[in-house]
């Protein structure tokens, strides 16, 4: 298990610096024995370090591990030894007697994970000009699979052991090694141009992982749980056909357990794919039939999830009572009706009568994150057992700076999430001039539940905006035709969308001035707000771009790919999305601001405080 440091940054504002989720319990670990409860957690904004920290189940009780900064941690199985890096040097953390001893290294570690049984710890390490794997334990530290400074000569690159490739980050994968459950072996991605997968044993023996890498070239999720071998998830180039695979750990050859296939792209479920404890396989996937268009959980093949739970994420299991030890509750991140909310559910996985039965266990609306395992559930930082509360993760977060209240509705024929915020105090009756905020542009919900993603967007409020954000069709979390129906006609799907909100809002709205329209957003959502203000003049006026993608050819290819389709066959269609093509094509006068990027004849600067975005957005001369 590795938990991240997940801290969510915000620009600063105007003088009140809001970094909102600093001195908040987050990264939680839970031990499979649900013994105890390990978590990052800084002493609050003037102190953003996170230092590692565990509760103690029994005795409800929290005790300081390892001062910080901890950026990273891992643990074995049942929560008693934890590992973590820091400039280079490896450190293990008692989690029961306390204490944290630095542990000797050949070389400079990064991503260190105890094996499940706590008695080796293996590492990344850089040294040499390439990843390598190495394991240090009783008998020291040896080098497990490397080849440091070897060209992969056909391209001239290196070849890297242990590390995510650069198509893996796209999917969220952010791993390259993982142990097996007894410790007598790792899986191990090798990148060389092309990822391969292999198992290694720590007595230096070693099998490769069969499967057609030439046709499924991404590896896309990887899990490998107590009494199965690993499972992996492998998608085609073009992401519309995958497999999920089974892998015998004694000779690396796989078996087909599920297909999964969309003529847009395939969408796994995160924490999926995993084996249940009566060995069936649960994967995610799309009911697209009989009137049905959900998100839903499979068990070899048996539906498990109602049709209108769209599932987010997989977060464990808890054994479930009455039921057979084989046959536990799956907990479930996911949405039942309400895109801007977050709930938590319980799923049935023994098969019975009355169908698919997921149970929320969330009782208050909201945005609610949970993890789960042994017989323990952590919801939004409350720690359950059973049906007993135990504890509450102690938070030193400051509190918000404002108190947004965004009104929340769904509009057009297509019922598009939106919302509307004003400024503090705002009495209807006089005109307002509108700031179309698009974040992080298409596949990152807005519309949503959860107060410190609205605090940045008061800001523009009170400086003199009624701030609208829409989620338009490209957006998760309502249904996956409404996710996917952008394939190849991004740009325009995602423009009509927009303008046809914003025009059913004015009738809601009637304060919103739609002649000065605003728009700002970042990556794809700086890329929106650029081809608004070029492809539709006549409804988005001025727009500021952070980092904007200009090029789409010049993307990752899973990235870009998703989206548009192979480049090689829709030349037409990557030019139509082109940044620069539009910019090209358009009046080079238009009020848009490029922070981060350039393009010829547009004002462009490598960065803007938010005062000068807000002084070019009211029209005012910009100093370059």
């Amino acid at each position: 298990m590795i938990s991240d440091a997940g801290h969510v940054d915000y620009p600063g504002l105007a003088g009140r610096t809001g970094h909102f989720s600093y001195g908040a319990p987050h990264a939680v670990t839970i031990g499979a024995d649900g013994g105890r409860v390990a978590f990052l957690r800084s002493s609050g904004p003037e102190d953003p370090d996170a230092a590692l920290w565990v509760l103690t189940v029994a005795s409800a009780t929290e005790a300081l591990v390892a001062p910080g900064p901890v950026r990273r941690y891992a643990v074995d199985r049942d929560c008693r030894t934890a590992a973590f890096a820091r400039d280079g040097r490896l450190f293990r953390a008692d989690l029961i007697g306390g204490g944290v001893t630095e542990v000797p290294t050949d070389q400079p570690a990064e991503d260190p994970r105890p094996d499940p049984i706590g008695h080796h710890i293996g590492y990344v390490t850089g040294a040499g000009g390439s990843a390598s794997l190495r394991v240090v334990g009783p008998d020291g530290d040896r080098l497990l699979a490397g080849e440091p400074g070897t060209a992969w000569r056909e391209h001239g690159g290196t070849v890297s052991w242990g590390v995510p490739d650069p198509a893996a980050v796209q999917f969220g994968r952010c791993r390259g090694w993982w142990w097996a459950p007894d410790g007598s072996q790792i899986l191990a991605a090798r990148t060389a141009g092309a990822t391969s997968l292999h198992l290694l044993d720590l007595d230096e023996g070693w099998v490769d992982v069969h499967w057609d890498r030439e046709t499924y070239p991404y590896v896309v999720n990887v899990r490998w749980a107590d009494g199965s071998g690993p499972l992996i998830t492998v998608l085609r180039r073009m992401q519309q056909h995958g497999l999920v695979l089974a892998i015998d750990p004694r000779t690396g050859e796989t078996q087909v357990h599920a297909e999964l296939a969309d003529s847009r792209w395939v969408e796994p479920v995160d924490g999926t794919p995993r084996h249940l404890p009566d060995g069936r396989v649960l994967v995610g996937g799309e009911l697209a039939h009989d009137g049905f268009d959900a998100r839903c959980l499979f068990a070899d093949g048996s539906l498990l999830t109602p049709p209108g739970l769209y599932v987010r994420r997989v977060v464990g299991t808890l054994p479930r009572t009455g039921a057979p030890s084989g046959a536990p509750d799956l907990v479930v991140e996911g949405t039942d009706g309400d895109p801007a909310a977050q709930s938590v559910f319980r799923v049935r996985t023994s098969l019975g009568g009355g169908g698919a039965e997921a149970r929320k266990i969330s009782v208050t609306p909201g945005w609610h994150r949970a993890e789960a395992a042994g017989d323990v559930l952590v919801i939004d930082g409350t720690v359950w057992r059973a049906d007993a509360r135990v504890a509450t993760l102690r938070s030193h977060v400051a509190p918000l700076p404002y108190h947004p209240q965004p009104v929340l509705e769904r509009v057009t024929d297509r019922r598009l999430p939106s919302a509307v915020l004003y400024p503090a105090g705002f009495v209807g009756g006089s005109r307002i001039p509108v700031l179309v905020t698009l974040g992080e542009g298409p596949g990152h919900q807005q519309v949503v539940t959860d107060p410190a993603a609205w605090q940045e967007r008061q800001w523009w409020a009170d400086a003199g905006f009624a701030v609208v954000s829409i989620d338009g069709r490209g957006t998760p979390g309502v249904t996956p035709s409404f996710e996917k129906v952008v394939h190849r006609r991004l740009a325009d799907v995602s423009l009509s969308d927009q303008v046809d909100a914003l025009h059913t809002l004015v009738g809601k709205h009637p304060d919103l001035d739609l002649s000065r329209v605003s728009v700002r957003g970042t990556g794809l959502g700086g890329w929106l707000a650029a081809m608004a203000v070029l492809r539709r003049p006549e409804v988005f006026h001025r727009a500021v771009a952070h980092q904007p993608m200009t090029d789409w050819s010049e993307l990752p290819a899973p990235f870009a790919e998703r989206y548009l389709g192979d480049p090689a066959d829709a030349a037409d269609v990557y030019a139509h999305h082109s940044l620069a093509v539009a910019a090209a094509e358009s009046d080079h006068s238009r009020p848009l601001l490029l922070v981060g990027a350039q393009l010829p004849g547009i004002t462009s600067v490598p960065e803007a405080s938010l005062a000068e975005e807000l002084a070019f957005l009211r029209g005012e001369q910009l100093e370059i």
